[in-house]
């Protein structure tokens, strides 16, 4: 029974050595290539932007902003692109609905003006900002005769509507000039353009771009007129995010010489913002149309230097770096939007490094176990004389120096250690570990092991008696 037992254990009949076995390795592989199949499926060989599906914040549905947006809305349309234009007051509300957008991802992008405050914690991130800055052009009916900062007092000022980037600009150029008394109030753009036509305000304000057909029709068609800024690069020193600008004498009209001199303007610049609710893709698809738009988009933010304190988003920072889209994230979307194509190299040579410490620690597994093998096999020159083969065993003649006892005591002492052998030997060949083919090498051993151990019990029945118990 104990003979039968051992015989069964070294078939491997008896014994659950555990692992995978290669049937069930290949169905994992083949699972694996289909799954990659079908997410190869999903992938964009027309390279176009159908997985460009994002709200964009803007502005009042008359102001630049918004313009903008829409403008970025048939870029990406054209190319299979979603981008639902948002409109909504300005800068200052984009940043809040922004921050609130990403407990739903109700929104993934806007436009902010460079400057505005931010709240701690808000999670947002840099995707670039627009090549072309907006101004602060402040209209009033009489506008061109006010030369000094004392004729502004008490004058009746609107500042565009609230939550506008226009409203935070002002108040905080205006906090130093409280003794002015300004009578400040806030309305929409249109609207307060008609109170200036009307004179029920002295003076207007808005950030706009300064060839907006807003502005032209304001100063042609109304007859407003602008205010050169007193004292524009005093104030500019003030905030680091704006610079002086010039309208030249003519601009609009040089005929009738609209405006009659150049204007000073203060300008500031305009960040698209994301918060971290588009995938990698979507947000290289929003670069690449915009770059379509603005040809020398990526151009203007690979050289402008980040002083907004915002971080940039990675896949943004990548594509300004190397000067065009991840042609992955172009043609396979879905894969950047796993992980960036740089960790997937990462992973490629990880996986490359580990499959050959696999291999080495496999090929050091089988040196091991050859090793033990042809240890036990010079055991046997001590019993039977030298040059024994594994074929001459059943009938081979032990050293007659050696008694029956001393005999059967140390071929089974050999044979025991050869069980041990083979189940480990089983063992590693069934590991998962074990790459696909690699478990040849341990079958070759586990062959080895199996006839010499099958020579060794024939010589045992054979030529060595039961052993008479007593």
């Amino acid at each position: 029974m104990a003979a039968t037992d051992g015989k069964r254990r070294v078939l491997g009949l008896g014994a659950d050595p555990g692992g995978l076995s290669p049937g069930v390795k290949t169905l994992i592989l083949f699972g694996a290539l289909g799954v990659l199949g079908a997410l190869f499926a999903f992938s964009n060989p027309e390279a176009s932007l159908r997985h460009l599906k994002v709200a964009f914040l803007s502005g009042t549905p008359k102001g630049n902003y918004h313009a903008v947006v829409e403008r970025v809305a048939k870029g990406a349309a054209s190319r299979k692109g979603h981008v639902t234009n948002v409109a909504t007051a300005g800068a200052v509300e984009n940043v809040e609905r922004l921050i609130a957008a990403r407990k739903g991802c109700t929104a993934h992008f806007a436009l902010v003006q460079e400057g505005v405050d931010l709240p701690e914690g808000h999670g947002l991130e840099l995707i670039g900002r627009l090549t072309r800055p907006e101004s602060l052009v402040v209209l009033g009916r009489a506008a061109d005769r006010i030369a000094s900062t004392q004729e502004l007092r008490g004058l009746r000022v609107g500042i565009g509507p609230v939550g506008s980037g226009t409203e935070f600009l002002v108040r905080r150029l205006l906090a130093p000039l409280a003794a002015l008394r300004l009578q400040l109030s806030t309305q929409p753009i249109d609207e307060q353009i008609q109170k200036l036509e009307r004179g029920e305000l002295d003076l207007g304000a808005m950030v706009i771009d300064e060839d907006a057909t807003q502005l032209r029709e304001a100063l042609r068609d109304r007859k407003l007129q602008i205010l050169a800024i007193p004292r524009a690069e005093a104030l500019a020193s003030e905030l680091p995010f704006l610079r002086v600008g010039r309208i030249e004498a003519g601009h609009y009209d040089p005929v009738a010489g609209v405006p009659p001199t150049d204007k000073p303007t203060l300008q500031v610049d305009t960040l698209i913002l994301g918060n971290g609710c588009a995938s990698r893709s979507a947000t290289q698809g929003l670069i690449t149309v915009l770059n379509d738009l603005y040809p020398l988009f990526l151009k203007h933010n690979r050289e402008t230097a980040n002083l907004s304190g915002l971080p940039y988003a990675t896949v943004a920072r990548t594509y300004y770096d190397t000067n065009e889209p991840d042609l992955v994230g172009v043609y396979a979307p879905w894969v950047v939007d796993i992980m960036p194509t740089a960790s997937w190299v990462q992973l490629a040579l990880g996986i490359s490094v580990l499959f050959n410490v696999i291999g080495a620690f496999n090929r050091f597994q089988l040196w091991r176990i050859d090793a033990a093998r042809v240890s036990l096999e010079r055991e046997l020159p001590t019993i039977f004389g030298p040059a024994i083969g594994v074929g001459e065993l059943p009938r081979a003649q032990p050293d007659p120096t050696l008694g029956p006892d001393e005999v059967r005591a140390r071929i089974r002492s050999i044979t025991e250690r050869l069980e041990a052998l083979y189940d480990r030997c089983r063992r590693r060949s069934l590991s998962f570990v074990v790459p696909m083919g690699g478990e040849m090498a341990y079958r070759y051993q586990e062959a080895l092991i199996m006839d010499l151990l099958q020579a060794l019990r024939a010589f045992t029945d054979g030529q060595l008696p039961a052993r008479r118990p007593g």
